[in-house]
Formats: C-alpha cells, structure tokens, sequence
C-alpha cells in the first residue's frame, strides 16, 4: 500500500544526531561543572530557617508568615485597582459625556495651566510648528523642496505666505526625484515654476547598496561617512545659486531645507555635503527638529521637520502629504482616493493585473498577484492597499502630472514680491545648470509611467492654535507605540531616502500577516526526509546549552 503524502514536511530527526546532541550538551554542562570548580565557586547554602534553639522562635515564625499574607493583600488590592481603572476608561471611551459627570464631584484642587502643560507629553505636530518657524526666522535662503512627480502638490500657500512676509528672505523650489518623471514634463514644469520662483532641478544621491555595513562602521566611529554614490544631480547647479547669492549679499547667510514629508529634505543636505550627516529613511516625518549643517565656511544649511497638513485637503492629498494618514484614514480608503486619480490603463501596465472595475476589485487582483493571502486562501486586500499606499508614498514608482494649462500668480504672489525674490540670483546660469541636469537624467520606460491627476496646492497648519487636538484613544495608541516608534527611528535613522518595491522582492508592510506572503520553500514529503536528514545543518564544534 502507498504511504500517504504528509502536508507538512515531518520534524522528527534520526535518533544517532538526537543522541548527538544530547552528548555534547552533557559534555557542555560537563565542562562548565569542572571550570566552576576551579574558580572556587560552590553552590550556595539553602537557607536552614530558624533553628530549634532559637529562643521566641514560633513569634519569628508568625511574624514571616503575617508579612507574607500583608503582601499578598497588597498585591490583590493593587489588581484591583488597576481593573476599575480600565473599567472606568472604557466606559469614557464608549460614552464620553459621561466624563464630566463624574469628574464634577470630585473636584481636585486647581493648579495651574502651565504646570499642567508641562506635565503632559506636548504634541509633536505642535512641536513640528515650533521648529518650523524657528527655521523659517533663521533662514536668509529657503529652499522649498518639491516632489517632481507631483510639484504643484508640494507646495504649501501658507508656508510661502510667512516667508514672504519677512520681506528680506529668499524662497527657492528645488524639484528632487527628477528622475522619476519623463524629460518632457520636467522640462514643462519647469518653465510653469520658472515664471515665479528660481527653480532647481535636482536628483539626490540616494545609494543604499552596502547600508548595514555604514551602519555598523558609524556605530563604531561614530563620525560622518563619505557619500559615495554618484547619482547625485543638480547639485553644482544649487551651490552655485547659493555661492552666487553670498557673494551678493558680502557675508555669511544661512539656508533653510522646507517641505512636506517624503520629498528628500535631508538627502539634498546629505548630496550637498557628501555625507551622511542627516537622518534620512523610509518612514515618513523621521526629521523631527531643526538641524544645522555647515556647508563652508559661509554657507550654513538649516534642516527641518515636515509640514504639517490641513485636515480640509482632499483625501488624496492626505494619503500622500500625511505622515499619519494611514493610520487616521483606513489603508483602503487611503490607496482608493490616490487610485481614483491614477490613469486606470497605465496601473494595469504597471502593476501586471487584469482590467479592474473598482478599487476593491484592483487590490483583489493585486493580493492574488503578489501571493498576499489571509488563513483560507481568501486574497488580503488591506495588505495589497498598504503595498500601494507605500510604493505611491516612497521614492521609487514613477507616476507625473501635467502643468496647469493656464498659467496665473499664485494668491500670495505678485510681480513685485515675484521679481523682488528673484534679485540677486544669477538667473542665466541658474538656466544653464538645468539644462545640462535635465539632459545627464535618465528618463523611465514607458510602462513604468503613470499619469496622476493632482489636486492642486495643499494647505498646511503653521499655527499652532490651528492644530485639533487629539482623542483620548489617540493619546493611548500613541504611547503604546511610542517606545517601539523611537528604536524604530534610531535604527533607521541612516537608512537611505529610497527602498524600491519589486514585484517578486519586497519587504513585509506593517500589519501584514506572515501567511500573506509566498514561501520560496516547497512542500517536501516524509520519503525524501531521509535524503535531506544528512544535510541537516548542525555545528557539533559548539557547545550547545
């Protein structure tokens, strides 16, 4: 009769490397035994109690045992407590008009405010603000740092209002991940900006071949390693802008780094000084207060954290612009509203998936295509949501958007501030720059293009007093995580600005479970378990505990 073939292969092992094994853990315990003995260390003495001679020895002996049972009631009172606590915080959480009602009776006496400001964590969107302003004060140059793939997008009216406002500031666009648009339309949006602001064509160096061995060596050194990638673009063509100016203004200015999350702030300080000085990585809002940099001895570069978006955008801007967007919005709602303003033809192209009617039905295909599987077979859709939401966020997929056709002054621009914030840079050469940036750029493959339909200008929060306040569970989601978001920061605090997602190599997205993703491992059966006993991996030169 034929065996039947296991599902699972078997994890029984021959009883000859069982016995193996079992010696060489006796010989182990063996030899820590006789270097113990050497060293003169004995096993310590249990303790003997009091000894029958002992005079009041049953008062001893109750008084422990009184003790004993007073911690133990302790111990019973202290879970107690903290069960009506979590008792009474759900009830606050399913009815939160109930709060003041209880509170009222119990009135505490009255500290004041500030105290009470202090003892609570602050926000960080309100701390993002602080920093903010602190740039923007300090800053004789501010570069406002513009995502290729979507500039209009990118730039934020308010920000640019309270530049403006300081009458002697310059404001400066950069268009980083100009690699990631077509040649045309790079060309196309920089005439559109051009007419504004000087604007700066720019691909940062963003090599992250080899990261774990930097990592490693800045750990031991601890000092700043050399940038040696060679990707870098546009970067002659912003120190010269910047040198221009100095020399203009005859003594030392100071450059601010702006924009919203993801669109390479610190990777352009990072290009320019040829260094990994900055923080840079994956997750988004890693930057979270000002850092200086010099650049010579007459340039000094001014890092930041993002800003921070309004919540009256439109959904697509939030899933793109917000740091916590994922987690305010669901990841389906989020990945929807960025595929609603995709063209439908070239996500099919990109992505290899059949035609789709709708968003669910897209991320259906997706799961089934990239193998993301719930227990049952059935295709994890939020999974496939989340792969998109955070290849469209990163730096790697290649989608763009066309100019507005008509072209007018933004509202809180005119030709006087406009020719005003041109003065003193030397625009000719600015132009020349550009040209040859644009033409040392290679452009993408035709299917790695998708046409995205932006929402126009996304408006920020620059006052602090603007930003809502957060919920009672928001607060409480935020400090669980909270030690695990800071080791996360720390350890990809030098990981590079770009992680590109492949269609067979990826990594596992936050919250997806490890069933969704395909084993490389196939099935093998227990009659070819004897063939791969022998190759079984286990070091006997060892000691094993």
């Amino acid at each position: 009769m034929k065996r039947p073939k296991l599902k699972k292969a078997s994890k029984r092992m021959t009883c000859h490397k069982r016995y193996k094994i079992q010696k060489k853990v006796r010989e182990h315990h063996r030899k820590l035994r006789k270097e113990a003995k050497k060293r003169g260390h004995k096993k310590p003495r249990k303790d003997p109690g009091v000894p029958n001679s002992a005079p009041f020895k049953e008062a001893l002996l109750r008084e422990a045992e009184l003790r004993k049972q007073q911690l133990e009631e302790l111990k019973q009172q202290q879970k107690l407590d903290r069960q009506k606590e979590q008792e009474r915080k759900r009830k606050l959480e399913v009815n939160p008009g109930d709060e003041q009602s209880n509170v009222e009776p119990q009135k505490e006496p009255e500290e004041p405010r500030s105290k009470k400001a202090k003892s609570g964590k602050q926000n960080p969107k309100k701390l993002h603000c602080q920093e903010l302003k602190k740039v923007i004060e300090a800053s004789d140059v501010v570069l406002e740092v513009l995502d290729a793939r979507d500039p209009l997008g990118c730039r934020c009216p308010q920000v640019e209002e309270a530049v403006i406002q300081h009458g002697h500031k310059k404001l400066v666009l950069v268009l980083n991940k100009s690699d990631l648009v077509p040649k045309e339309n790079l060309e196309s949006w920089l005439s559109y900006l051009n007419r504004e602001l000087p604007t700066v064509v720019f691909k940062a160096s963003t090599d992250i071949k080899g990261r774990e061995k930097i990592l490693k060596m800045k750990k031991k050194k601890k000092k700043a390693l050399p940038f040696q990638s060679k990707v870098c673009c546009g970067r002659e063509a912003l120190w010269k802008l910047l040198e221009g100016f100095q020399q203009s203004c005859g003594k030392e200015i100071q450059v601010g780094v702006i924009g919203f999350p993801n669109v390479g702030k610190s990777s352009i300080i990072n290009s320019l000084r040829r260094e990994l000085i900055c923080s840079v990585g994956i997750p988004m809002g890693l930057t979270r207060s000002m850092q200086v940099v010099p650049l010579g001895k007459q340039i000094t570069v001014i890092d930041s954290p993002c800003f921070i978006i309004s919540p009256s955008n439109s959904s697509t801007a939030l899933a793109l612009r917000s740091p916590a967007s994922i987690e305010e919005l669901r990841p389906l709602e989020a990945a929807s509203a960025i595929l609603s303003q995709a063209d439908s033809q070239q996500v099919v192209l990109k992505y290899t998936v059949p035609g789709y009617k709708d968003s669910l039905d897209f991320f259906t295909k997706l799961a089934q295509r990239r193998g993301l599987h719930q227990k049952g077979g059935c295709p994890n859709v939020e999974s496939a949501a989340k792969l998109l939401w955070s290849e469209w966020t990163g730096a790697s997929l290649g989608y763009y958007c066309h100019p507005p056709t008509s072209w007018n002054h933004s509202p809180h621009f005119n030709e006087t501030i406009a020719a005003n914030l041109k003065r003193d840079f030397n625009l000719e050469e600015l132009e020349k720059n550009n040209i040859d940036s644009i033409k040392v750029l290679r452009g993408l493959h035709s299917t790695n293009r998708i046409l995205f339909r932006s929402s126009g200008l996304t408006n920020g929060v620059l006052e602090e007093r603007d930003i809502p306040e957060e919920l009672p569970r928001q607060r409480e989601d935020k400090g669980d995580g909270g030690d695990q978001e800071n080791v996360d920061g720390e350890i990809n605090a030098e990981i590079l600005d770009v992680a590109p997602v492949q269609e067979d190599t990826r990594e596992v997205l936050p919250g997806e479970s490890k069933a969704g993703k395909p084993s490389d491992r196939p099935f093998t059966s227990v009659d070819n378990m004897s063939e791969e006993g022998d190759d079984d991996a286990y070091d006997f030169s060892t000691d094993y505990v």
